[in-house]
């Protein structure tokens, strides 16, 4: 199947802007963009995406700082919990937990300025 040339341009246009919003977001914003991934690969079922997205809010959590451990420690279980769920196809608890989470990282975020 070919595809039009317009449709290869667009794409190529669309991923080198992602590419670039990525490479300059901060750290906050970077989370919030990993659960943003999850939450709409979660609503499009798609059980491996939403679980890559969910291992990466998981390798970004910080065990070394004994201020951060115990929050780590209860979101390593969550996301754990979350990535069980989508394997049992129980997309709405999923869904609920990873909005939730997003809009308390937001709430940190604002109170923090």
């Amino acid at each position: 199947m070919n595809l039009p040339s317009y449709s290869l341009n667009t794409k190529s246009k669309l991923n080198t802007y992602i590419e670039k919003e990525i490479l300059e977001a901060n750290p906050k914003q970077l989370l919030i963009k990993i659960y943003d991934n999850a939450i709409v690969n979660c609503q499009r079922k798609d059980i491996a995406k939403t679980n890559r997205a969910i291992q990466e809010l998981i390798n970004s959590l910080n065990f070394e700082d004994e201020s951060a451990k115990g929050i780590s420690i209860g979101l390593l279980k969550l996301y754990l919990f979350c990535q069980e769920q989508m394997r049992s196809r129980n997309y709405e608890i999923v869904y609920k937990i990873l909005r939730e989470l997003r809009q308390t990282w937001i709430d940190v975020f604002n109170s923090a300025n």
